[in-house]
Parts: C-alpha cells; structure tokens; sequence
C-alpha cells in the first residue's frame, strides 16, 4: 500500500502511526514545509514543498486571512502533488491534517486515492463566549474560519479525532464519519522517577524533594488559562515561601486572538502582575520557554504539582502525559478535561476563572502527600488503559488505516486533470 501523509508540521500526530505503517513494508511519503530537503525519516520519505505567494493588489478582508492563507497552501501543495504524481507515485490512501488547507485539492490529484482527515477540531462559538460576551460578529468570522472544514467534508473519506468532546465539534454531516482514537502516549517511558534531577538554567537543580509547581502551553495565552494562572501567583507565592515555578511555553500564539501588535501574551500578563509580586518572590519563577522532550519529561516527573487549564478546545497532549507520570494535578473543569479526568479521583478540578479556588486546590496538594499519591497513581491507571500507546491506540488507529483502504473514495465533483 502507498500512503501519503500531509501535515505542514510533519508528523505531528501521524509521529507514531507513520513510521508503523512504514516498519509493516507500506511506503510511506510526506509532503511537509517542515523540511528544506529530501530526506528518510523512520521509514518515511519526506518531501519538501514551497509556498508560491500571489502578488495582492489589495489586502483580503480579515475574516478571510485564514481563509486567504489555507488557499494559497492548498495552491502550492497542489503544485507539489502534481510533481510527485508525474514522478510516478500515486497513493492508495492519504492521511492528512487540513488544519493549514494542504488537502484541500488532493484529490484532485488522486481522484481514486481513500483521503482520511485528522480532525482536530471546529470552531465554535463557544469559545468566542468562554470568556465574555459574544459581539454578533463571532459567530459570522467563525464560520467563515471554519470554510476549509467545510470543503474537506465533500472529499473526506473517513476522519479520526483523539477525544469525544473534539470529534462532537463536528456538525452531523460528517460527525458519522469521524472515529475517536487518541494519538497514543508512551506510557512505558512516562513513568514516576523518584530520582529525577532536572536543571533549570540560571538556578542549578531540582529534585522531587523541592517544592515544584509547574504550568505548560505550548504557547503562553489565554487559550490555555496562561492569564488566570498569572494572576493567581501572587497569592500562590506569597502562601508557597519554598515553592519553584516552571513556566514552559514560547512567546508567540497557536490559538485565539493575537495579542496588540509588538506584544506578547507572555509579557502582557507578566506586566499585570509583576508590580503585586515582591523581587524575592519573583526570582521563585523560572520561565523554561520551549525545551527539549526529554528535559519536559523531567519536568513532570520533578513536579509536585502539575497545572493545567484550557478553554473548551483541544486537549493537549501534555495533560496526558502528566497523568502518566503520577503527577498530582489541578485542573480546569472544562469539557475536555472532564473527559479524561475526574475530580478528587485522578486530579482536582476548579471552574477556569476560579483563581482563588486554584490557590487553594494546589496549596491543598502541596500539603497532602497521600492525596497526591492517589490521585498520580489513578491518573496513571486512567492512561493506561485508555491512551496507552501500543496496547490501545495503535492497534486501533491501524485497524482505522485499514477500513479507510477498504472504502470506496469520495471523487471531488470536478478533477483538475
């Protein structure tokens, strides 16, 4: 079988399932703008391509910037298909993120080819209202966000979502066609390390006998609650006179509105609270920006307690991962997190906005090491047996591949030949 995977940050969430499906003797190509040249990652061929920019006489509307980007890759991928078809290769199945619009003239391309989405994720209004009121604007510049979803449900053959709550995103007329399996989590190497030492530069080491407190986005911003869980560290700080923090994330923004032009969310919410907080206190904070895998790991593995917030949206993998390494953690009791974890069961769960109830969850933590034995070991149990890797989401995602190559493929209405 020949398998092609789009992802403009390849392999992001194919980083299992590719290399597997290449180790089974399928080839395997990716077409990604990750690389500059050919090379063989696991298996896999990657592919570069390049974004061929129209020259703009004048500057799209700015409900359709999004729109106006997902067409200008969908045009370049295009190009680069075209390329590697006349090369010769023609897939049996494609595997795409169209997140970033790639995909969205694939099959084009390979009319008969089966195209399987990853489907993280639809907008909604209920993030634009998460936070306040929503202007009736919200809900038209949404749906027009959500305009490449859309034309993907006309040539989608089958899709696939980690979590319930994201795969529920979707409205009826695919939804049916959505299978929800985790991306899987390396259980058998995120495991609680009683003799973990992580450096943190500018400071020297830790251990699992500091008092650690740690916070992760991939991108610090409101998404991720970064804002609720600034404003709550003066407090924390003052109640906490041994406790480290480990803020992880970089500066810029995955999801959400950007920040005023020049800014960061980072540095906005640092400003807010940076006058309540005494200089010794602050020196307490340590901002870890992005870091290696293995030093992240560390970090879970060294924290006493772990926090995660985020709207209603995508779980991140790192909550899992958390979970997997016994961490004791508070987090928010939004959707996706209530369904992986349960309050005073396998985390302590508080409203999003709730600072002060975030204080006192972690302060109750930080002084109940038998609570946070329970809890850690719980949430490594939940993982297990639910989002383990090569016992659950593995076998099941290669069970989705192989119906997706028994399906009958969805043609486009027209194909550019």
């Amino acid at each position: 079988m020949k398998v092609l995977f789009i992802h403009q940050n390849f392999p992001g969430q194919f980083v299992h399932l590719a290399p597997e499906l290449a180790a089974l003797g399928h080839e395997c190509v990716a077409l990604t703008l990750r690389v500059k040249e050919p090379q063989v990652w696991k298996g896999v061929k990657v592919l570069p391509y390049t974004l061929n920019v129209p020259p703009n006489s004048t500057n799209p509307h700015p409900w359709m910037i999004n729109t106006n980007t997902h067409l200008i890759r969908a045009h370049s991928f295009f190009t680069a298909a075209m390329a590697l078809r006349k090369g010769g290769f023609t897939p049996d199945v494609i595997i795409a993120h169209p997140g970033w619009g790639e995909s969205l003239f694939v099959k084009d391309v390979w009319p008969d080819a089966r195209l399987g989405l990853f489907c993280e994720f639809y907008n909604g209004v209920d993030q634009a209202a998460f936070e306040g009121e929503v202007k009736p604007e919200d809900a038209l510049r949404l749906r027009m966000k959500n305009i490449t979803n859309h034309m993907h449900f006309a040539i989608g053959d089958a899709g696939l979502s980690p979590t319930q709550f994201q795969a529920d995103s979707f409205p009826p007329e695919f939804r049916d066609k959505i299978e929800v399996i985790h991306d899987g989590i390396r259980t058998d190497q995120l495991v609680r390390n009683e003799d973990v030492v992580l450096e943190v530069e500018g400071f020297g080491t830790l251990t699992r006998e500091d008092e650690v407190i740690t916070f992760v986005n991939r991108n610090l911003e409101p998404y991720r609650g970064y804002h609720i869980f600034m404003r709550a560290l003066p407090r924390l700080l003052r109640e906490r006179p041994n406790a480290r923090v480990l803020i992880t994330g970089g500066d810029e923004t995955s999801y959400g509105a950007q920040p005023p032009k020049g800014q960061t969310w980072k540095q906005i919410y640092i400003d807010e609270v940076r006058d309540q907080i005494p200089d010794e206190d602050w020196a307490r904070v340590h901002y870890m920006g992005r870091i290696p895998y293995d030093q992240f790991t560390r970090m879970l593995q060294v924290s006493r307690v772990h926090v995660y917030l985020t709207y209603p949206f995508v779980l991140s993998w790192s909550f899992l991962e958390a979970m997997s390494v016994e961490a004791a953690i508070v987090a928010s009791s939004t959707e996706p997190v209530k369904e992986v974890a349960t309050h005073d069961e396998t985390a302590r769960l508080v409203d999003f906005h709730d600072q002060e109830a975030l204080v006192d969850e972690i302060c109750g933590l930080l002084d109940s090491p038998d609570l946070r034995a329970r809890l850690g070991a719980a949430a490594r149990q939940v993982v297990i047996e639910n989002y383990d890797l090569n016992t659950v989401c593995q076998p099941r995602m290669m069970e989705w591949v192989k119906k997706l190559m028994d399906a009958d493929p969805n043609p486009p209405e027209f194909v550019a030949r």
